[in-house]
């Protein structure tokens, strides 16, 4: 009996430890630059409400032209976060109901995201989001903006 179990933690622990793909992210094995071009699809059904935000220069830390800001975003079924680049704005995206799919422009194949699961978001990222499910979703959204005029999604 001391063997089986043995023989099951290992089973059990292999599973935990070398999942397929992580959850919410591009698949290694997917990951390819200029994988996909900037898409024109516009804006549809979406909301974009900045809930707070904190101009980081006048912070201890002083980081110039800078504003960390907290946006709750809500995409109806069908609605859609149209394409935008990363590339002077990472953000942290916490998916709160709902789900959601993104077209990265270094991913071959759509990411789908989950509630409960967390999307970051570098200067290597270019995406446009479409929510594919059956209810409204979701997003909790921190960003480091920098320029204020940009209301970038």
């Amino acid at each position: 009996m001391h063997k089986s179990f043995a023989a099951l933690a290992v089973v059990l622990a292999a599973g935990l430890v070398a999942p397929a793909a992580v959850a919410g992210q591009c698949p290694a094995d997917k990951m390819k630059r200029d994988a996909r071009a900037a898409d024109s699809t516009p804006a549809k059904g979406v909301t974009d409400n900045v809930l707070a935000a904190i101009n980081l220069a006048d912070e201890p830390a002083k980081i110039e032209g800078r504003v960390l800001r907290l946006r709750r975003l809500t995409i109806e079924p069908g609605g859609v976060v149209p394409w935008h680049s990363h590339g002077d704005r990472p953000a942290i995206i916490y998916i709160v109901t709902g789900e959601v799919t993104e077209y990265a422009s270094n991913c071959t194949v759509p990411i789908v995201h989950k509630s409960g699961e967390v999307a970051r978001e570098t200067h290597i990222t270019s995406h446009w989001w479409k929510n594919t499910g059956k209810g409204t979703a979701v997003l909790l959204s921190a960003d480091l903006l920098h320029d204020e005029k940009d209301h970038n999604m």
